[in-house]
């Protein structure tokens, strides 16, 4: 194959990624399903839900599969359904990363569309520590929050043993680390094209003389790892280190504009500024931020609470999703901009529902998947998977 050729049927591949399509036969007609029951499948709740497409057309529902309770602590394993119908129907669950009494979470996918690997990026501690303990700077290394990385060539069917990449990710003295979660983002344009990069979040421990409650939220902070060979090795990129409690970055989304540009959403958590929203932009690929975290004014019904983006096809708006009830978990609903996130409007409430965490997948020319934490009496009941035809 000449050079020429191989280039052709990368960018191929690139563009097959933006516009991927379900099957031809999903069922018609189908709306909503739920891939995860809280109660069933031998899981007290399943949260923190993660959804991509695999290049044959699979949509992967990863969540965390908590053993206990909904807590965030203790035994939690990262869990897996395939749909082969466009989430209409859902395939055995299966584990992909198993705690064994640990906790294991933050699940963070994204497909390389150069060899259609699915490339997943999760979080883990000892099981017998808390949040709180990490961020009080109580708990060794070994026993702290670790970064892992695995790999699935069948088309997420199977996935290679986690691999240990917190020395490549981590900066010495972050006490907290989060994955996204929800899906991370491949580069299909500019010098960075097919770069694997994942928004993330970290505590940082106070500067020496300050006092030490180690929960401090201005001492939280976002950054990005990347990789640049399909998920093989990983750096660090962009830190925003502020820590002036104004902004507390926490869950972060991206997503790639149309102009190339990377778009950061994240969640504010208790800054002292108005809103619970913030955004950022690099032009460099993630390496660095264009500017700091800023607050997001016009998603201001947003309660403080992990969200997802997605810019969908070239011509069509950047989407964004969360409950919408400024005060509560509630009423899971879509937000557009046609203005690269400057500004966003209000599409449509998906239900009046208790709900909490989301993540967006193209499903189709016009579709959007949004995979969601939700239920009758609490947000953690179900996670149901929504197929939604945008205007």
């Amino acid at each position: 194959m000449t050079p020429k050729s191989r280039t052709l049927l990368t960018a191929l591949a690139l563009l097959t990624s933006l516009t991927a399509r379900p099957p031809a036969h999903a069922a018609a007609g189908c709306e909503s399903s739920q891939p995860y029951v809280s109660g069933q499948g031998g899981y007290h709740t399943y949260r923190i839900p993660a959804t991509v497409t695999t290049a044959d057309g699979a949509v992967l529902a990863f969540a965390e599969g908590r053993h206990a309770g909904a807590g965030d602590t203790g035994d939690i394993d990262v869990v897996l359904r395939r749909s082969t119908d466009g989430g209409c129907t859902w395939g055995p669950l299966t584990v992909v990363a198993a705690g064994h009494g640990d906790t294991r979470g933050n699940p963070a996918p994204v497909v390389d569309p150069r060899t259609g690997a699915v490339v997943l990026v999760t979080c883990g501690n000892s099981g017998s520590v808390t949040e709180a303990q990490i961020m009080r700077g109580e708990v060794p290394d070994e026993r702290g929050r670790r970064v892992f990385v695995q790999r699935s060539m069948d088309d997420g069917r199977h996935f290679t043993a986690p691999v240990d990449i917190t020395a490549q990710v981590r900066r010495p003295g972050w006490r907290w680390y989060a994955t996204g979660p929800g899906h991370a983002e491949v580069l299909t344009r500019g010098p960075h094209a097919g770069r694997l990069l994942v928004p993330a979040n970290h505590s940082a421990a106070p500067p020496p003389g300050s006092s030490d409650t180690g929960q401090e939220p201005r001492y939280y902070g976002g950054h990005a790892l990347y990789s640049d060979d399909g998920g093989r090795t990983w750096h660090l990129g962009f830190v925003d280190a502020t820590y002036d409690g104004l902004t507390n970055t926490n869950e972060t989304s991206a997503t790639q504009l149309p102009d190339g540009r990377l778009y950061f959403a994240a969640r504010d958590q208790n800054g002292s500024a108005p809103g619970n929203r913030l955004d950022s932009y690099s032009s460099d690929g993630g390496t660095t931020l264009d500017r700091p975290y800023t607050v997001q004014p016009t998603l201001g019904d947003v309660p403080v609470v992990q969200g997802s983006v997605l810019q969908l096809r070239p011509g069509a708006p950047l989407v964004f999703s969360a409950p919408s009830v400024p005060t509560a978990r509630r009423a899971l609903a879509l937000w557009g901009s046609t203005d690269a996130g400057r500004t966003f409007t209000r599409l449509l409430t998906l239900s009046d529902r208790p709900a909490a965490y989301s993540d967006l997948v193209q499903l189709g020319h016009d579709t959007v998947g949004v995979l969601y934490e939700t239920g009758t009496a609490h947000p953690y009941d179900t996670v149901e998977f929504r197929r939604v035809t945008l205007p």
